[in-house]
């Protein structure tokens, strides 16, 4: 085979059709069950796949009796096709969102703590004024929350920064700041405290809101650097378990501001949480690199260009 790569040649001699036909046939193995596939004869499909080996210069299959095994080069081409193909599509979707309307479906995760304060409105706002768009929504960790982004499972991810939790692949974009308070039974010896550390809750009966979340992390670090075996007496799943505990004098909690509810104050008081870490940063994560759909960009338009 003669020639050398030439990419003015590759775009005004070949076109999209014989490229989809080349990747059929990387994924099937067989010329013949490509050329089906695509709806075109196999001594066509044949003799476009030579054609495009010939501009490429070089061979994009090695050829047995059983079928086609794409080589070296053809495996790296078939990977940049497959990324043109998907940019296609993303063009494709979108084009018919301005067309028939904005409409599709947001994947997104949170977690429990932010979903409660923040989300639920902001969801609730948005299928108001997008009512032909759905939003999937899941609840985890911090951690679960940028391992679904990174790992694509979710077009929009919710979290609070924490130390190890802002590398990965996934861009980011800020939405919000809120605070970590101190929460005690009313009546508690620190109740009447104008802020409270970390080693003064821990002082008494913790209750720790599951062990795997970046707030647990935190408050065990800041155990350890005051040289504090951290032994919670209780551990729970969520806030409101949390919460529920120090209602009945059980013990002391940390969580976000404005989690609790009326019924809550009623039994429970909040002491302002004089740690460094106490101010959180919450950010909207998507998956790097990727472009987002019309719906999912005037989601995450929703959550940013407006004060937190």
């Amino acid at each position: 085979m003669s020639g050398t790569f030439n990419k003015v040649h590759l775009i005004r001699q070949v076109d999209l059709f014989t490229l989809k036909l080349f990747l059929s046939v990387v994924e099937e193995g067989q010329v013949g069950r490509a050329a089906a596939r695509e709806n075109i004869a196999a001594s066509a499909a044949t003799k476009r796949v030579q054609d495009l080996e010939e501009i490429v210069g070089v061979p994009l299959f090695d050829r047995n009796p059983r079928g086609v095994i794409p080589t070296a080069a053809g495996l790296v081409l078939a990977r940049h096709l497959t990324q043109v193909f998907g940019t296609f599509e993303d063009i494709r979707r979108d084009i018919s969102e301005f067309t028939e309307g904005v409409r599709g479906m947001i994947r997104v995760a949170s977690t429990s703590g932010i979903i409660f304060q923040y989300l639920s409105r902001e969801i609730g706002e948005f299928a108001r004024s997008f009512p032909q768009v759905d939003i999937d929504l899941r609840e985890g960790s911090n951690p679960e929350v940028l391992r679904a982004v990174t790992q694509g499972e979710v077009d929009v991810g919710v979290f609070a920064v924490a130390p190890g939790l802002t590398e990965g692949a996934f861009d980011v974009r800020e939405y919000r700041t809120d605070r970590l308070i101190a929460v005690v039974p009313i009546g508690h010896p620190l109740a009447q405290r104008h802020s409270v550390k970390i080693t003064d809750l821990l002082a008494y009966n913790y209750i720790a809101i599951a062990p795997s979340t970046s707030l647990m992390a935190q408050v065990r670090q800041a155990a350890a650097n005051a040289g504090i075996v951290f032994k919670p007496k209780y551990t729970v799943n969520s806030v409101y378990a949390a919460a529920g505990l120090v209602r009945v004098n059980l013990g002391v909690t940390i969580q976000p501001d404005h989690m609790l509810t009326p019924q809550d104050l009623e039994f429970v008081q909040t002491v302002p949480l004089d740690e460094p870490w106490a101010a959180r940063l919450l950010l909207v994560a998507t998956p790097q690199g990727r472009s987002v759909s019309v719906a999912t960009r005037n989601f995450i338009a929703q959550l940013t260009d407006r004060p937190g």
